[in-house]
Order: structure tokens, then sequence, then C-alpha cells
């Protein structure tokens, strides 16, 4: 069986001639352009590098509606019942507190943590997520703790937008989340919610993505959409409402990654799955998402 890991790291240190110039290296900056330039077509673990020359694995989807996604981040949530403490790097580690309003304030940030093969069991954020320029996204909802080989096949719902959004963020999440900060008291609901746009299911469908979350919330959202930034009715910002347009402000409930500050009932709404269990963990009634979106990582990835 070929090592398609080792290949890369081979491929990446390839000299190439052009037009008669000193030869030059390349060094494959998204699994897109692998994919375009040494066609590769399997899925799984490559190294790619940054325009600074760094070097990081993570895992290229070669397959799912043309190929070329590279995972740039997992959203993790390991303790329900750890609001805003330690492992919660979408949020905030320090606490739900007014002095800290936009909590770690990794969604626009270079800070990375964690490990592409570990994504399902952790946190997780590569150079990608601010270096690689895009066009869409796409996201994976998998169980948690799943190995990398398995992501696909247990996945329960996948969906990857087709606008080509992007392109008016300067190419990817980080500067997008420099125009809409997820920072506690940037605006109010509905009126400063950042877009939502459309998307294309690839698993599961409006219904399935819609039944994972309780009926309060499926009577105040509208499902087949990518939501960033949108804001609740305390002024929190929450980063991703997943596969679903709010039509309501109760939004900690159905958006994940969340500010540093949420003055209903601190800190029970804080942390990187914010409100997903406000009426019992896993209950999927009233304001509860279900378990099975409860206990699944969220893997967002760029082309």
């Amino acid at each position: 069986m070929v090592n398609w890991t080792l290949l890369l790291v081979a491929l990446s240190c390839v000299k190439f001639s052009v037009s008669g110039r000193e030869p030059e290296y390349f060094s494959p900056r998204s699994c897109k352009e692998l994919m375009q330039r040494y066609k590769t077509k399997e899925d799984g673990l490559y190294y790619l590098s940054t325009a600074s020359g760094v070097v990081y694995q993570t895992y290229c989807d070669m397959t799912t509606a043309g190929g070329g996604w590279t995972l740039v981040a997992s959203v993790h949530e390991n303790n329900m019942y750890g609001k805003c403490t330690t492992g919660d790097r979408w949020s905030s580690q320090q606490g739900g507190s007014p002095n800290v309003p936009d909590g770690d304030g990794s969604w626009s940030n270079t800070v990375t943590f964690g490990t592409a093969e570990a994504a399902t069991s952790d946190d997780f954020k590569n150079p990608g997520y601010y270096d690689i320029t895009a066009e869409d996204v796409a996201v994976w909802h998998v169980p948690n703790n799943e190995r990398v080989d398995q992501w696909k096949v247990k996945s329960f719902l996948r969906y990857h937008t087709e606008t080509k959004f992007l392109n008016s963020y300067r190419g990817n999440l980080y500067n997008l989340f420099k125009q809409f900060p997820v920072k506690f008291g940037v605006g109010s609901c509905p009126a400063n919610h950042g877009p939502s746009v459309p998307v294309v299911y690839d698993v599961g469908n409006t219904k399935s993505n819609h039944n994972l979350y309780g009926p309060n919330i499926r009577g105040t959202s509208e499902p087949g959409f990518i939501t960033f930034r949108a804001i609740n009715t305390e002024r929190a910002a929450l980063a991703i409402c997943s596969g679903v347009k709010p039509t309501g402000c109760h939004n900690e409930h159905c958006c994940i990654g969340g500010c540093g500050y949420f003055p209903e009932a601190s800190p029970r709404q804080c942390g990187d799955f914010t409100g997903f269990d406000w009426d019992g963990y896993g209950t999927g009634v009233g304001w509860s998402a279900s378990k099975q979106v409860t206990e699944a990582a969220v893997l967002i990835f760029y082309r």
C-alpha cells in the first residue's frame, strides 16, 4: 500500500524549472492545490505548507463534490458541565467574564492547537485556517473520538457551500471574523448577524439537520444554511450556526463557538457548545439539542 504521507513529503521537496530560471521548490498550500498538481484522489492525512514555510499535517477530503477540501479546524465539546473552562478553546477557557468579552479569540487570531488525527477528540486549528485563500466551506458532524479512517463513514451530517462566498471576506474565516468579531456587545439580534450562506447536503438533509435541535429552536430557525456570527438576545455572539439560519434570537441553543461573556444565567450559556443542554443534556426537548449532535465534533473544511 502506498504511504501517501511519505509520498507527499517527497513531492514537497521536488525541484522544478520554470522557463529556464533556477530550479524552484513546490509545496502545496491546500488540498485543492495538491489534488490539481499531483492528481491525488485518496482521502487521508497529508502535509501542507504555509506561505512562510510552516509545514503542518491535516486531513484532505479528495472525493466529496469534486474533492480538494482542506480540514482547517474542529470544534469539540469534551465536557458540557465545564462551562468556559480548560479545553473550550473556541469560546473561553477563562470563565464567562465581561472583562474578557472575546474570550480566547480563536476565531480571529493565529493561535493553533490540537492535531488533525485527534480532531474528533479535541479542539483543532491549523495554520491553514488563516493562511489558505479559499472560496467555500464544508462542515462534517462526526461522533466524538472516531478514528480518522472512520470519519466519512460515521458522519451523520455533511454539507458544503457552493456560492464562493469567501471571496467577499478575503478568502477565509479568519478574515470573515475580523469583519464580524465574535465578541460580547458588538451588536444586537437580529440586526447585526453575519452572513447566512445556503448549503448543499452531502449526507443528511434539511429535515434531519433541523431535527438535531430541540423543538423551540426548530420554531425559530430555518435549515439549509450556515450562519456566521449570530448574536443572541443578551448581545452575546456565537461563531457558527450549524446548518441553520436563525429567525429568532435564542441562538445559543443551535450555534457553536461563543464569545467570552454570556450575561443570562452565566455561565450556563458559556462554552464551545453554549446552551445545547439548556433543558437537559441530550434530551432534544425544549431548547436542548439532541445527544447525537451534542456528542459530535464539528469539522470545518476550506476549498
